[in-house]
């Protein structure tokens, strides 16, 4: 089975190219290119659009733009190339690598944990060498080492919510409108009464 992967959720975009369990390509950019960057995984590899059997999608939680984004690309290339889709939450493929608690920036100096929640750096509870990832542990590596929290260096790979995870942890392939971001916080706008 061909899988196309992607998640756009944080600073870093990440996409897959993954074959029954082999990484055929990988790339890292950002949101607004995930259709160049699959299109370049496609041609590196060798095949088509029409190849793919399946897509999975990072949901978050995470920039609401970079989300929306990952989201509509998953809606349009399943549609058109009538494949089904799984979502994997960003947070989880974070945690997929050994033993680590993923943590996201969620803006607002808050940070995204499991739960999913979003929670002030100085508020998280941590035991003692827990090993931090993600973007929130990299922006916040002080104020999380002082609650006894373990960062990796910020060009550490751990860091990255890499598209190959998703594939590895994705269940569920149906619709892709049954594919639905993970939001932690109440929308900024509100429809007027």
């Amino acid at each position: 089975m061909l899988i196309l992967a992607f998640d756009t959720a944080t600073d870093v975009a990440t996409s897959a190219l993954v074959a029954d369990g082999e990484v055929l390509g990988e790339r890292t950019s950002i949101a607004r290119t995930v259709l160049e960057d699959a299109d370049r995984l496609l041609v590196e590899a060798g095949l088509a659009p029409r190849d793919v059997d399946a897509l999975v999608v990072g949901t978050g939680p995470g920039s609401f733009t970079g989300m929306r984004i990952g989201l509509a690309a998953a809606r349009g290339l399943a549609l058109a190339l009538d494949v089904p889709a799984a979502g994997v939450s960003t947070l989880d493929a974070l945690a997929a690598a050994d033993h680590v608690f993923p943590v996201l920036d969620a803006g607002r100096q808050e940070v995204f944990v499991p739960g999913p929640r979003a929670v002030a750096p100085d508020e998280l509870e941590l035991e003692p060498g827990t090993v931090c990832v993600g973007s929130g542990a990299r922006r916040y590596r002080a104020a999380l080492e002082r609650r006894g929290a373990v960062i990796p260096p910020d060009d550490d790979e751990r860091h990255v919510p890499h598209a190959r995870l998703h594939v590895a942890l994705a269940r569920d392939f149906g619709p892709t409108e049954d594919v639905l971001p993970i939001y932690v916080r109440e929308p900024d706008a509100k429809v007027p009464a």
